[in-house]
C-alpha cells in the first residue's frame, strides 16, 4: 500500500458514521448487509448512507454486490489487512518482542 492509499482509507474512517458503518460490516462478515439495513441500524437517511458507502468503497474498505433488487455491502477485509500491515510494517524497528503484545491482542479476535 502506498501513502496516498493509506491516507484515503484513514480519511474515510476519520468520520464517525463511516467508522460505525465499517465496524458494523466487519461484525456482519461474511454475509454483509443491504444498504437499507445499514441505514436503519445506524439511524442514518438512506441517501446520506449511500454517500458514506461510496466513500468507503473508493477507499478500498467496502465492497458491494447486487443481489436481486438489493445491493449487499461487505467490509473489504483485504483492504483492512493492507491498511493494518501498512501501519505496522516497520513496527518497533524490526524488534519482534516489542510487537508481540499487539499481535497477541489481535490473535483471539481473528
Amino acid at each position: 500500500m502506498e501513502n496516498d492509499s493509506a491516507i484515503t482509507a484513514l480519511s474515510a474512517l476519520a468520520q464517525g458514521t463511516r467508522l460505525d458503518v465499517f465496524r458494523l460490516l466487519v461484525r456482519h462478515e461474511p454475509d454483509g448487509m443491504a444498504a437499507g439495513d445499514i441505514a436503519r441500524q445506524l439511524d442514518v437517511p438512506q441517501n446520506t448512507m449511500s454517500a458514506h458507502l461510496g466513500i468507503l468503497a473508493r477507499a478500498g474498505l467496502v465492497r458491494s454486490e447486487r443481489h436481486s433488487r438489493s445491493i449487499i455491502y461487505r467490509a473489504d477485509l483485504d483492504g483492512l489487512r493492507a491498511l493494518t500491515l501498512f501501519l505496522i510494517k516497520d513496527c518497533c524497528a524490526g524488534n519482534a518482542e516489542l510487537c508481540a503484545p499487539l499481535i497477541a491482542e489481535l490473535t483471539p479476535c481473528c
